[in-house]
């Protein structure tokens, strides 16, 4: 379905892991949200409303993401 909404440029709205630079509060980190896709792939990320509570557990989820990503590259796997 993600494929076919790029290809066709359906822009229709999947939940996706996408690079968040100033969205959701959030920056230089990829993490779940909804986005519409067409044929320039993610062409918006959806801001939806989040309650404080909602808005805690994702900035709690970002730095996790960043920790790992910090470790990995320390690892020099990649």
């Amino acid at each position: 379905q993600m494929v076919e909404a790029i290809v066709d440029n359906q822009k229709r709205i999947f939940p996706v892991c996408a690079y968040l630079d100033g969205e959701y509060g959030q920056k230089k980190v990829y993490l779940g949200v909804p986005v519409k896709l067409g044929k320039g792939g993610v062409e918006e990320i959806i801001e939806i409303s989040l309650n404080n509570d909602e808005k805690k557990l994702l900035k709690s989820s970002a730095e996790s993401v960043k920790e790992v990503m910090k470790s990995l590259d320390e690892m020099k796997l990649f």
